[in-house]
């Protein structure tokens, strides 16, 4: 097997690949976003008539949001605690709904049982 290069049709020190291999580029429009820990963010967008610019980023130094608004940048996302299944039951039903329902399955457990 002969030594050669796995790239066909390149050489190391071609160069790289032009504009007019690529086509035009479109044009752009950078747009500032600032996080709550002061990161600037510049990502830019296709200038088209149809284009529509989201309101908020996400910062890719912290991961915050970042808003257009230098001065009053989004609020981090607040971190809700884990919440436990018995947790998630008392939001549903009351303490009266509970003692109830543990009524209702004690009487019925007695009398498959027969006492």
């Amino acid at each position: 097997m002969a030594g050669g290069s796995a790239i066909r049709g390149s050489r190391v020190g071609a160069g790289p690949m032009g504009e007019a291999e690529r086509g035009e580029a479109a044009p752009r429009v950078w747009v500032s976003y600032w996080c709550s820990q002061g990161h600037e963010v510049r990502p830019s967008f296709a200038k088209e008539p149809d284009i529509v610019i989201p309101e908020t980023w996400d910062c890719p130094r912290c991961g915050m949001p970042a808003g257009q608004d230098r001065e009053n940048p989004p609020l981090p996302p607040k971190n809700e605690p884990y919440k436990t299944h018995l947790a998630y039951v008392k939001e549903r039903r009351s303490d009266e709904d509970g003692a109830a329902l543990l009524d209702e399955a004690l009487a019925a457990l007695r009398e498959r049982r027969g006492g």
